[in-house]
């Protein structure tokens, strides 16, 4: 009889088929096979006793017990049953449903974190038994994350009435980030300043300083970091104009003169969080477009596994890639193997994202890869072969330069040995500095005052939200993505410019619940029971007892409260409402009666001045008050749309709009439409996307242009935007 290997993709069937040959019958369960049933009370499927958890559990869908029943009569004609599921916990824990719902009795488990010959083979020489703490947490997780979830949309979130579907462990402590920072961003008063600089015609540019002290290092990471681009910040236009003075009537002298080499280490491999911030950044791919293409690569036997927060890899490709360098790039063999330190709270059940075989290399696998899954490899390769090279050498220069009583300074950085950077470059450009000695008279070419504002720290990527929540310890790898997902299918938030900004509805979901259930949101209290499920899967805690004493000592407690704070609940549509989207033509009234009511944080899509909150009784409104411009000339008024969640302007007003001109998106800074402008460069047409409004476009917004390339809009500071064609 022929052995049995159960999967859970069927994108691996032909890799492991061509691999194990005959004598093997290879089924997938196509991912999760059984889920706890949605009975009992609040639907949760099992009951909370004293000292122990009575879960049921039901196929997934229709589709789930289709497979099921299929896979029973594939154990029945085989010899020996192999479980050989994803490498990490809930991988385990598909595999104990699949023990249980197709009565194995004696499962060998396999494990294997690449689908290659040696790999697949050694896993199946060796199998083990299921791991009970490693089922046990995925068991647990199940069990909170519906407790919390179902619970708290029922008795908590539904009764809001205001369209909001669901609240989740990790879901709602995401969205909270998200809400902080936006509420940080509505609340910020921009602040004037100046940079103060000098040029000299020795080459080069100094920034002002107020001591010639040297400054700080920077904690910035190397791909963060470059060269200073700024003075100190002078608060004042009168301070200022007198550094300006003193540079321009007083001579100029090198004070000092600094120099020195620095070894710059290479980057850790990849895990799954860096992997789809790197992907984010470089290849502009969402989360979950990066995990679906990284999941082909696996499948096909072209890279490790890629749900991973270990930064570890395995002695044999160490060696490989140590081989590699000595025949291909000997001058980047290091003198010692790169220590990259572990990320906190990792699990590090298996090693780094990295490819199968060294040798296999990204321009050989361009023919045989889709164009995604080619320009990911091609990351990953250069990534876990940069971690293993020596390190790049810098020499950094500081002269520091006197006028008076004002000091000037200037910083350069010269790449002196390339080392890992010819697989992963993340330094800045080159900055050369003259050749100086202390002392040394100089002469001014150029002093100036530059005048700048303050911005709020800015709404978060895809990217950079992943890189918050594993800073934060929300969730785990295989549930940051998922996670963002949910977030956007619930109208929670929406993707602006490349940011995720919270909607109308996701404030308002995220104010209640701070209210309500102040502690389940805060990013500390979801990471504490991260910290109790790793402490499941280790075998040192009870999941059981766990969970029993959480809902007892917390949880339970909560709800009942909350539930009673329900009906004292303030109204939550003071909350500020997504920007507007809309830009009219100009009112034709001269004269409009200054809108009286409560003001809002909403600004006027026609004059960018406050609009103000008017109640009104009339039955034809969805709210019982609507939006006036607050300015003396202007009669804007605007409506909430219960379905979009949003103000909008009247039907008329809209269809008034010029579609070849205005774009149906809001300017990333002051919230007025983008307009699109058609100029010439190098004798060709092109077309770029701008603020719409004039005085905008001086100053604040002066840095808003998208540019058109490939079909799509991107701007180096606000990312890319994608837009119909106009009509022509």
């Amino acid at each position: 009889m022929p052995n049995l290997l159960l999967i859970e993709s069927p994108g691996k069937l032909k890799k492991l088929g061509q691999i194990l040959g005959s004598g093997w019958i290879i089924k997938a369960s196509m991912g999760h096979v059984r889920e706890l049933a949605n009975d009992g009370k609040d639907s949760l499927g099992f009951d909370l006793g004293a000292s122990a958890i009575d879960c049921r559990y039901q196929p997934r869908n229709a589709r789930a017990q289709k497979v099921l029943s299929e896979l029973r009569q594939a154990v029945k004609k085989a010899d020996r049953v192999y479980i050989a599921t994803d490498p990490d916990r809930e991988g385990e824990t598909i595999g104990w449903h699949l023990q249980q719902a197709l009565h194995i009795n004696n499962p060998q488990r396999v494990v294997y974190s690449e689908i290659t010959p040696q790999a697949v083979r050694a896993a199946i020489a060796h199998p083990r038994t299921l791991n009970q703490d490693l089922v046990a947490a995925g068991r647990a997780r199940d069990c909170l994350d519906k407790l919390v979830g179902y619970t708290g949309s029922r008795h908590i979130v539904w009764p809001l009435n205001n369209g909001a579907k669901s609240m989740g462990r990790v879901q709602s402590a995401t969205l909270h980030l998200l809400c902080e920072r936006e509420r940080q961003i509505q609340a910020f008063t921009p602040q004037d300043y100046w940079s103060v600089w000098v040029t000299y015609r020795e080459g080069f540019k100094a920034f002002y300083r107020s001591s010639p002290k040297p400054q700080r290092q920077s904690t910035k990471t190397p791909e963060d970091t470059g060269i200073e681009k700024e003075s100190e910040r002078v608060t004042s236009q009168e301070r200022a104009d007198t550094l300006v003075a003193i540079a321009q009537s007083h001579p100029h002298q090198v004070l000092q003169v600094e120099g020195k080499q620095t070894p710059q280490s290479p980057p850790a491999p990849f895990v799954t969080s860096t992997l789809q911030q790197t992907a984010g950044s470089r290849l502009h791919f969402s989360p979950e477009q990066t995990m679906k293409v990284a999941q082909s690569l696996y499948e096909k036997g072209h890279i490790t596994y890629m749900r991973t927060d270990s930064v570890i890899l395995s002695t044999p490709f160490c060696e490989a890639v140590y081989q590699y360098l000595q025949q291909h790039d000997p001058t980047n063999v290091p003198r010692k193997t790169t220590q990259h330190r572990a990320i906190k709270g990792s699990q590090e059940a298996h090693e780094a994202i990295r490819p199968t075989e060294v040798n296999h290399l990204p321009q050989q696998l361009q023919r045989e890869l889709s164009s995604d899954a080619a320009r990911l490899y091609e990351l990953i390769w250069n990534r876990a072969v940069a971690s293993q090279c020596a390190p790049a050498r810098l020499r950094k220069t500081r002269i520091v330069t006197q006028s008076g009583d004002a000091h000037w300074e200037a910083r350069g950085q010269v790449l002196e040995f390339a080392g890992y950077t010819c697989y992963w470059n993340n330094l800045s450009a080159d900055s050369v500095l003259p050749a100086l000695a202390a002392g040394l008279a100089l002469q001014l070419e150029q002093a100036q005052a530059d005048q700048k504002q303050t911005h709020p720290s800015p709404r978060y990527s895809e990217p950079k939200l992943v890189k918050l929540m594993e800073q934060k310890g929300i969730g785990r790898p295989s549930t940051y993505a998922p996670t963002i997902k949910t977030l956007r299918q619930r109208e929670y938030v929406g993707l602006l410019q490349g940011k995720l900004q919270p909607t109308a509805l996701g404030l308002e979901l995220d104010g209640a619940l701070e209210q309500l259930l102040p502690d389940l949101i805060q990013p500390e209290f979801t990471a504490q029971m991260e910290a109790a499920l790793d402490a499941i899967a280790t075998g040192e805690q009870d999941w059981q007892a766990y969970l029993i004493g959480w809902n007892r000592g917390y949880f339970a407690p909560a709800i009942a409260q909350a539930k009673s704070q329900l009906l004292s609940l303030p109204a939550f549509a003071e909350q500020p409402p997504t920007p507007v989207k809309t830009r009219p033509e100009r009112s034709t009234a001269t004269k409009a009666k200054p809108a009286s009511g409560q003001p809002t944080k909403t600004r006027c899509p026609a004059c960018n001045e406050a609009m103000t909150k008017v109640p009104s009784r009339s039955k034809k409104l969805k709210a019982k008050h609507f939006l006036k411009c607050s300015g003396a000339t202007c009669g804007t008024v605007m409506f909430w749309h219960t379905k979009a969640k949003r103000y909008e302007l009247p039907h008329a007003q809209r269809q008034a709009l010029n579609p070849d001109v205005f774009v149906d998106h809001p300017c990333p800074v002051c919230g007025a439409m983008l307009e699109r402008y058609a100029y010439t460069k190098d004798g060709q047409d092109k077309m770029m996307l701008r603020c719409s409004l004039l005085e905008n476009r001086r100053s604040k917004c002066k840095e808003v242009a998208y540019f058109q390339s490939r079909g799509e809009f991107w701007s180096p500071k606000f990312g890319t935007l994608k837009l119909p064609e106009p009509q022509v």
